[in-house]
């Protein structure tokens, strides 16, 4: 069997989409959040560093600017201590007293390499390099560093100085090396016997940054390698400038900062990482979990998809899916030239295998039958569960009808074979309607209601059979269909009307009840009796509105006519219906009608479509004081059982056996043992279709208690009754006519 090629977007598809989405998104959120814990540890690390660095320029300039000050001090000390003054004041010649005292107080000067006195042009008057005493030539070498030197050299571009401080220092690099000068003004050292040279004279010390001294300057201020470099520094924050002679900038003074930051992040990098692992094994938790989550949804989704086109209690096809192979299947008939079936089936006696077994032996008779049509289907037929106990196939290729009867034969055949359920053997039959397109037509719709209607005649004709839509049927269909929606419509309107057939007393003298039986006055069919519409009433599900409208007007009319019995006739689809007795009660109670006149007729199927069912809603009518009559007794079962385990208050004998009575023996026998049984069971006896004297007089003698024919009366309207009843013996001319 072919399943039906249905393209289409599914839920999975959508829902796969929705889990890479939720997973992108996820990763997003996970990367942006990573990536913001990684931006703050950085920021943090990074201002930590930067802090760090400042505080250490800020040492570096610190060092600077202290070691600059001492030695500032130790000049400023020695140019107003006087020692000078003394030296000079002392001998003739004050140049080699001067000398000779600067020489004596070189101790002071350990902290420079070189220490001059000099005039304002450079003129040296007494020098030491190294603790020895130096001349002009030492103290040439430096000149030429500045011109803030007293004698610069000419050639430097730096700006000049006037030293508007009596001490100033700087540090410069003359592209081989760089010292730090000093040059403090001594005019204070001025004395009489000293002639004035020209300007003032300068104390001028300087010392080589040597690698030493750095090395002494990180060591002391804790600040890693400090060193001179001529390529300048990219941060900003860990250099200083040095200028040259010509006042530009070729070197300057660096140092590695210590980066805190990069320190903590080294010794929190493991617990970062751990975060890290545990935020990625979250996510990869939560991914796991989305994608379970998605393939069971996916999993759910293609059960459901299944499901929608699958029964599942056959696992065939359902009616959804039936109906869109078939779709398929007209569209192609153009183009292929080919004809198709469609068969609908109706299982025959599965209600009473359901009702007799339960519905656990139905619904397994529904598997079994399934198993069964899938075995003699052809590839590419299609086998369908439409609902119930209806099937659906559609039989495709066909170019002869005899092979849709072949198929038919076929299925009967293997549905009348017996079924074992839960080991138990039961034997059912189908009844098969055919509709063949495009002979009988192209539209599904069509289709289905013209094998509808052979499904129908298949069943009236005795069932367990196949049947071919033809013509004659469909008219048969139209009038149906007619009459529902008329009786549809008098139902609603109240255009039908009550007739009454009165039930008298065994002597014939008097009315003890009355039928209520229902006429249908159409206004083009004239009266119709309910013979012809009560069958249509149960097919097309009318039937209770029809009896509710009955019984209604019955208890309605019959009100007046007190002390007489009121029977109405119940259909076994009435009697089964789940609030049939509720509907009764509310009835009696809306009319106000005396529930102990009220006789309710019931046919002996009422009782053997489901035995117990219609024993608890006998007693529950009983209970309300409702008579139950078993009426056409005689013509089915007329079992014992019945009428020892149900509650009836009397029997009805089958006009039938009235009729051959006269030509027959065995009916007046068969009547005679009814009206004796009843009597042996305390039932009251009613023999319906008396039409002659004779039969009055039998049924007399052998103990009747009440008689209904049209010797006595034919059923007539309710204004009849009353005046019948207005007689005191209604009957007795007729019977004596008779």
């Amino acid at each position: 069997m072919r399943a039906p090629a249905v393209a289409k977007m599914t839920n999975a598809d959508s829902s796969a989409r929705m889990l890479k989405s939720t997973v992108a998104t996820l990763g997003c959120a996970f990367l942006l959040v990573v990536s913001a814990l990684a931006a703050v540890v950085l920021a943090i690390t990074s201002d930590a560093n930067k802090l760090e660095a400042i505080r250490q320029r800020d040492r570096i300039e610190a060092a600077i600017d202290s070691q600059l000050k001492l030695r500032r001090l130790r000049l400023d000390s020695l140019a107003a201590s006087g020692e000078l003054q003394t030296a000079l004041s002392a001998s003739d010649d004050p140049l080699s007293a001067l000398q000779s005292a600067f020489t004596r107080l070189s101790t002071r000067f350990l902290e420079f390499d070189g220490a001059y006195i000099v005039t304002g042009s450079g003129r040296v008057l007494a020098g030491v390099e190294s603790g020895v005493q130096a001349g002009q030539t030492g103290y040439n070498g430096l000149k030429h560093f500045s011109q803030r030197i007293p004698g610069g050299s000419a050639a430097s571009t730096a700006p000049a100085t006037t030293m508007a401080e009596p001490t100033v220092s700087f540090i410069i690099h003359d592209g081989q090396e760089a010292i730090a000068v000093l040059v403090a003004d001594l005019a204070a050292a001025a004395t009489p016997a000293v002639p004035r040279w020209p300007g003032s004279l300068k104390l001028v010390g300087y010392r080589r940054l040597t690698s030493a001294v750095l090395h002494d300057i990180s060591d002391r201020y804790r600040v890693a390698d400090v060193r001179l470099t001529g390529r300048m520094p990219e941060d900003s924050v860990s250099r200083r400038q040095i200028l040259a002679p010509d006042g530009a900038v070729k070197a300057w003074l660096t140092w590695t900062p210590e980066r805190p930051g990069d320190a903590m992040l080294r010794q929190f990098f493991w617990g970062f990482v751990a975060v890290g692992l545990l935020f990625a094994a979250i996510f990869a938790y939560v991914i796991q979990r989305l994608r379970g989550a998605a393939s069971q949804v996916a999993l759910r989704e293609r059960q459901i998809q299944r499901l929608a086109g699958q029964d599942e209690l056959s696992l065939l096809p359902n009616r959804r899916t039936f109906d869109l192979r078939l779709d398929q299947e007209l569209a192609q008939l153009s183009r292929s030239g080919a004809s198709l079936a469609v068969m609908l089936l109706d299982l025959d006696r599965f209600k009473a295998v359901n009702d007799t077994y339960g519905h656990t032996a139905g619904d397994e008779l529904i598997r079994q039958v399934a198993d069964r049509l899938l075995g003699i289907m052809r590839l590419g037929d299609t086998v369908a569960r439409l609902g119930g106990d209806e099937f659906g196939i559609i039989q495709t290729n066909i170019h002869d009808p005899a092979g849709c009867a072949a198929l038919g034969e076929r299925i009967l055949e293997a549905l009348t074979k017996p079924f074992t359920i839960f080991g138990v053997e039961t034997s059912i039959g189908c009844s098969i309607g055919i509709a063949l397109a495009p002979q009988d037509g192209s539209d599904r719709g069509l289709l289905l209601r013209l094998a509808d209607t052979a499904l129908y005649q298949s069943k009236n004709e005795g069932r367990n059979r196949y049947s071919f839509f033809e013509e004659h049927m469909n008219r048969s269909l139209q009038l149906k269909r007619m009459v529902e929606e008329d009786l549809r419509k008098a139902i609603i309107d109240d255009q039908l009307v009550l007739h009454y057939q009165p039930q008298v007393s065994i002597d014939g003298l008097s009315i003890i009840g009355v039928e209520a039986l229902v006429r249908w006055p159409h206004p083009e069919h004239g009266l119709v009796p309910p013979s012809e519409f009560v069958g249509i009433a149960e097919e097309r599900g009318l039937i209770v509105p029809l009896s509710d409208w009955v019984l209604r007007r019955a208890c309605t009319e019959a009100l007046r006519w007190e002390g007489v019995k009121l029977a109405v006739n119940v259909s076994p689809i009435q009697f089964r219906h789940k609030d049939f007795v509720a509907n009764v009660i509310a009835i009696l109670e809306e009319t106000g009608f005396d529930p102990a006149r009220l006789e309710l007729e019931l046919t002996e199927g009422v009782v053997v479509e489901d035995a117990d069912a219609a024993e608890a809603a006998m007693m529950d009518l009983r209970s309300h004081g409702v008579g139950l009559a078993l009426d056409d007794f005689g013509t089915g079962y007329s079992s014992l059982i019945y009428l020892r385990r149900f509650a009836f208050d009397k029997i009805k004998i089958d006009r039938s056996f009235l009729e051959y009575m006269e030509t027959t023996g065995e009916s007046a026998i068969l009547v005679h043992s009814i009206a004796h049984l009843g009597r042996a069971l305390g039932l009251r006896v009613c023999a319906e279709g008396v039409e002659t004297v004779e039969q009055h007089r039998f049924l007399q003698a052998i103990g009747c208690h009440e008689l209904q024919g049209f010797l006595f009366s034919k059923a007539v309207s309710a204004d009849e009754i009353d005046r019948l009843l207005a007689q005191d013996a209604p009957f007795a001319a007729r019977l004596a006519a008779a």
